[in-house]
Order: structure tokens, then sequence, then C-alpha cells
């Protein structure tokens, strides 16, 4: 998740691009750049870190009449967050910036590498103006030159180039990756990624769809095209504050990243789940050699994703692991194998007992891989290899996106090992693939969905307490479901294995203990239903999560994705965090910022 911003027009463009990215700075700040395009020459600016770094960088650039400009914000997804890796990327005579990710982008390397481009960055985006620049000696014709570029472009992008060879516009397409298009009236025209750029400057805007491309100047105004055909301009008044347009009309950060695991899991799908296999480019062919067992550790809500995929580890895999939570594990004087992959989760990459954890691990000569979403953090910087989640900046203090992308992430890598130990067939490896492309569905929200619970919510406001129980992967769930709940509702939870709860667990139960059950048809249905079955017995008020309806529930949500149990587990993750949203919501609290937490907790 990035930001981009652009202009054309006669105001000052160094000041509404970086005015511009300051509302965006929300959506990426590993890096940021700007580039100004103006009788014919074009400046650029990069600077690592927070935009101050590259406000500070071009405090001598000053920018009068007419002219245009394309400006960024990054949150890294391929390389690292350098000058070199940050956008615009330029060419020959064209810059390009760029939110999402090229699938194809190290084929289409391939081919420009061989005929000759020398590339500058360890980005994808950078393929696309070399691209453009190789269409252009052939069409000698600007817009056929990026039409054609994007044709040839697979993935999620929304993109703004800009050359010298056609001073007068700036060219456009949109993919998968929001971006807006707008103007104020007097001829000037302005793009973002979302409403918050351009609050302020445009007086109506249009909300792109997948597929649009064209290109803008002063002349002709917004070109608007799709399927090579003109498209008509759906222009709509552009209202609102800039707080509301970056939460995109939600009423918490929290309740817009619920909505987005499903953009964001395609993310972190792309480039990785190909057609009959998975692939990472971070690692080696031979990173598993010598590999004889896995050890995860984590905190909090990572430590559950971690959990769950323990589970896919040794069943897909077939090889050993165990999961520690990091601030327990620093102090046990631990038997480290060296033969052990040493893995390492965090949302940030600055939790300070997973960090420790690592230097430990180092120290004692293991391997080690981290599961990350921030590429320049303390722990990826540490780490031999990085898997990046790719789920954009999380501002709810409890995490919902980072759980989905760590969980998908590691199942990708249980494949991985699985084709490197061939401890899966060919057919079996092709059917988790199949089920991996289907998982952004089973977490869109539906309305249907949202306003069940937002009707259940009103009957889970007292009592003394919530289970939330599940078998196998689902009790892992559970434990995130319960974490969820105490996080932002302040109202007690625990997750418990649904086979445990007749060992001590099962004495709370009564009409004021809530109990939400996670009954999945794909594993163990029966067993669990056995389970909830003595709660009734004891009169516990039980809503079920379930494809199949259990008579004795006095709540019940169903669901639909039931052909896979990683596609049940998916979907019951986006009914968990529904409710504890909703649940919060009505007591009143303050849904992204809960009293007592910290988004990065860098304290023991």
């Amino acid at each position: 998740m990035c930001g981009i911003v652009g202009y054309i027009g006669n105001e000052d463009i160094k000041e509404i691009l970086v005015d511009g990215l300051k509302e965006l700075e929300y959506r990426g700040y590993d890096s940021a750049g700007i580039a100004v395009l103006q009788d014919n020459e074009i400046h650029s600016f990069k600077a690592v870190g927070k935009l101050q770094n590259l406000v500070e960088k071009t405090k001598d650039f000053t920018v009068e009449n007419f002219g245009m400009g394309i400006g960024h914000t990054r949150w890294a997804t391929h390389g690292k967050p350098t000058e070199i890796n940050a956008h615009p990327h330029l060419g020959e005579f064209s810059y390009v910036v760029h939110n999402g990710i090229i699938e194809n982008y190290q084929e289409l390397k391939k081919e420009l590498s061989q005929s000759g481009v020398a590339f500058l960055s360890q980005t994808d985006t950078e393929v696309i103006v070399h691209l453009f620049e190789k269409n252009y000696e052939k069409l000698k014709d600007s817009f056929k030159a990026f039409e054609a570029t994007v044709e040839k472009l697979e993935g999620a992008y929304a993109v703004l180039l800009i050359t010298k060879v056609d001073p007068q516009k700036i060219f456009f397409a949109k993919n998968g990756s929001p971006m807006i298009v707008g103007n104020d009236g007097k001829g000037d025209i302005f793009f973002g990624s979302s409403d918050a750029a351009l609050i302020g400057k445009a007086n109506e805007v249009i909300y792109l769809d997948d597929g649009d491309y064209g290109y803008t100047s002063s002349k002709e105004g917004i070109v608007l095209l799709s399927d090579k055909k003109p498209k008509a301009l759906n222009k709509k008044a552009l209202t609102g504050d800039k707080i509301s347009a970056q939460k995109g009309g939600f009423r918490f950060f929290m309740e817009k990243e619920i909505y987005e695991q499903s953009e964001v899991l395609v993310d972190t799908i792309m480039g990785r789940v190909l057609d009959e296999k998975i692939y990472f480019e971070e690692l080696d062919e031979n990173f598993f050699d010598g590999i004889e067992e896995i050890k995860i550790c984590a905190c909090g809500t990572s430590y559950n994703s971690g959990l769950a995929c323990s589970y896919l580890f040794e069943r897909q895999a077939k090889i050993k692991t165990s999961v520690e939570i990091a601030s327990e594990f620093r102090y046990k004087e631990p038997l480290l194998d060296p033969k052990s992959l040493f893995v390492v989760i965090s949302q940030s990459g600055e939790t300070a007992d997973t960090l420790e954890a690592l230097k430990m691990a180092r120290s004692a000569g293991l391997k080690t891989l981290a599961i990350c979403n921030v590429d320049n953090s303390s722990i990826v910087r540490i780490a031999d290899h990085t898997l990046l989640t790719r789920a954009g900046i999380e501002k709810g203090v409890a995490s919902t996106k980072a759980f989905a992308t760590q969980v998908m992430v590691m199942w990708m890598l249980s494949l991985y090992i699985a084709q490197h130990k061939k401890s899966m067939s060919k057919e079996n490896i092709l059917s988790e693939i199949e089920a991996i492309r289907h998982i952004p569905n089973a977490v869109v929200v539906e309305n249907r969905l949202h306003e069940k619970i937002k009707r259940l919510s009103k009957r889970y406001l007292h009592g003394h307490g919530f289970f939330f129980i599940g078998r196998d992967l689902f009790y892992p769930l559970a434990l995130e479901g319960a974490l969820k709940l105490k996080e932002i509702s302040y109202l007690h939870a625990e997750g418990y294995p649904a086979g445990e709860m007749k060992h001590g667990p099962i004495a709370l139960a009564d009409s004021e203990l809530f109990t939400i059950a996670l009954m999945p048809k794909t594993l163990h249905y029966d067993k669990v239903k056995s389970n909830v079955e003595e709660l009734s017995a004891r009169d516990a008020t039980i809503l079920a999560i379930s494809p199949e309806r259990f008579e004795l529930a006095d709540d019940y949500v169903h669901t639909y994705h039931s052909d896979h149990p990683m596609s049940e587990f998916f979907e019951m993750m986006v009914v968990t965090q529904l409710l504890a949203l909703e649940v919060s919501i009505r007591l009143g609290n303050d849904v992204d910022m809960p009293r007592n937490l910290a988004k990065s907790v860098t304290v023991e």
C-alpha cells in the first residue's frame, strides 16, 4: 500500500505534490519522491524515511508557471527502502510512479534486459518506464506507447507517467489499486490514491474503475478510455474532511482495515502463487537444505498466526515445528539446534522481545527468517532473509490485516517447503494453490454479514466472560478472536481448544458465559459439535459460527466458504473481527486506540 499524487496546472507544483503526499503518508513512509516536468526538463527528488526528509531535500527548489508533476510515498514490496528503490523511477526521458505489484515483472525485466536496458533498482515498478520507452521507440506515439505498455502489465497497479516526448500530458492507468482524478473548474487537474490528497484542491472527482486508462492535459482535460474505447466521465462532487477521507467512509481505521483484507491478500499472493508452484524470490533454492526443524517465535497476534501455521508446517511440509512466546523464550535458556530454522513474526519489525530472541538465535548459529510487514525495520535488518506480508500500514492498534497476511505467507511457505521436500504430491499442491487463489473472496465483507453482527452485538455487552473455542487450526483462531475482543472491548475473553473445556473451564459455564464456537465443516466438525453440546447442557449462551446450522445455538452466523479448511479459517476470522468491532462500538470505546496499548511494543 503506497500513495501517489499528480498535478498539471499553473500553481506551485512542488507544494501541491508535497501537500498531497502529507495526506497520504499513512499509506507508506519507507521513502518518498517527486518528479516535476517543466519547460521540457524533469527535476526529480527522493528521500528515504519520513516525508519530512523529502521536504528538507526540496526546500530550495521552486517552481513557477505551468508544468506538471508526480509524487509517491512508498511502502516497500520489492526492494529495500533506499533512494534508488524510491519512486519516481526514471528511464531515458520519462518518469513513473506506481502503487501495487506487477506480477509479471520478472518476465518483463528479463525481456528488457536482453534488449539492452540497464536496471537501477530492485523494484517491479521500474519495468513500466523502460517498457514505455521501448514501445515509444517502435510506435513514435506517446499515447499508443503507453497503451501498449498497460496491455503488457499483469497484476495490481495505479500508474502515473510523465515524459519529455509529450510534456503536456500525464498518462494514467488503474487496475486493482485505487486512483482518483479531479479538477478545480479552472483547468488544473489532480491525482491521488484517496480523497484526502485532493480535498481543498479539486471540486469534483472521478473514481477510476479497474481497466481505466488515459491521459490528462490542460488543453484536452481528462481523456478516459477502457477496453480501447472512450469512456464517459462520471464526475462526483468532492466533500468531507481529510481524516474521514483517509478512513474511506468507515467509522474507524480498524473497520477499514477489516474490509481491506481482500485487497491486501491479493498483494500478499501476487507473484508468489504461480500456476503450478509457490515461488519466493527472497529465498534461494537451497535455503531449506539441512533444516530439520522450524522454531517460530513471536508475541500477541503474531504468536497466534504462528501457532495456526505450525499445524500447516507439520501437516503439509512434514517438518517438526514448535512455537514459542518471545518474552518467555528469552529467559528459558533454550536449547538451540543449528539444524533449526528460526522464524520470527512481527507486524512492526520492532517488537522488543521478538527482536532479542532473534539475536539469540543468530548468536547460536541458527538460520533465521523474518515474517514482517515493515521492510526497513530492525528485525528485517537482522534476519538472514525476510518474507514481507505486504499488508500496508495498519493504523488500528488491534491487528487485523496483519494477522491475515501473516497466515497467508506462512501457508504459502509450508507449501514452498513441501515442494522442496517433496512431502506433498503435485496434485495436492495444485489443489492448495487453487484454494489460496480463492481466499480473497472468502474475506470480502458482505453487507448482510456485517448487519447481522451489528444486530447480534447488542446481546453480548454483559455477562462474566467469553470463551472462544475451536479445534486444530481453529484453536489459534479462537485465541486471536478472544484477543481482539479483549483488546478493544475490555471484556474478559479466553481462547480454548474445544476439547479442553471439560478439563476445568466448563466449571464456569452458565447463562452469563458467552461461548463463541468455531465449527468448520471441513475439520473435526462432529468433535467440536460434541464439545459445544457439553456447554449447552450447562446452559452456556452459544454463538455458533458454521456452515451447518446448530440447533442448540442461541445465535448463529452462517458461513459459506466450506470447500477447504483455510477458506473456513479466513471467513471465520472476519466474523470474529467484526464481532469485536461492533461490541466495542456499542460500548462507546475508542476502537483504533484502545487504552493501555501501543501499536509497536518496543519495551519488554
